[in-house]
């Protein structure tokens, strides 16, 4: 019975993690004056539902049966940035402050993001549970270096236009 609680609640803490990360890319992506921001912000969000569904699945599946099924998870992929985050989405996102600082904040989710996960894969014993959690560890993973490489890009970009280079 207490792993089963101890189960339930890390589930539990996944998905109030996902929750409250859609909703903080919604309401960045609300608050995006340019479009393509916007639309990344909506992709960024849409992709945290995704996550949302699954765990949502996971533990009606787990609370009701006490065990997670057999899963195909879909493979998320290596993020390839350069098609993903224009050069002209970075310099919008670097344009605007609340979007910049939208994306420090987004890396900081991720990362607790990835933690929990990776802790719960290690963690789990069941084959099916470490499934989960490995995929979606990998999948914040992609997210966090995507949102790292914006980052760097856009803080070289104002150290740029600054002149913040000693050099």
């Amino acid at each position: 019975m207490a792993e089963k609680n101890q189960t339930l609640e890390i589930l539990k803490q996944a998905l109030l993690l996902e929750s409250r990360g859609r909703a903080f890319y919604r309401k960045v992506a609300e608050n995006a004056e340019d479009s393509a921001v916007k639309e990344f912000f909506q992709q960024m969000a849409a992709e945290e539902e995704k996550h949302v569904a699954v765990l949502t699945e996971r533990f009606k599946e787990y609370h009701a049966n006490n065990c997670f099924a057999a899963c195909n998870y879909e493979t998320t992929g290596e993020v390839d940035t350069g098609t993903v985050i224009s050069d002209e989405l970075k310099s919008k996102i670097a344009a605007a402050g609340f979007e910049a600082a939208a994306v420090a904040a987004a890396m900081a989710f991720e990362e607790r993001a990835i933690a929990l996960y990776a802790d719960r894969a290690r963690a789990a014993d069941n084959s099916e549970e470490k499934a989960l959690y490995e995929w979606l560890a990998e999948w914040e993973r992609g997210h966090l270096k995507m949102l790292a490489d914006i980052d760097r890009d856009i803080t070289e970009q104002a150290w740029s236009d600054n002149q913040f280079w000693p050099f």
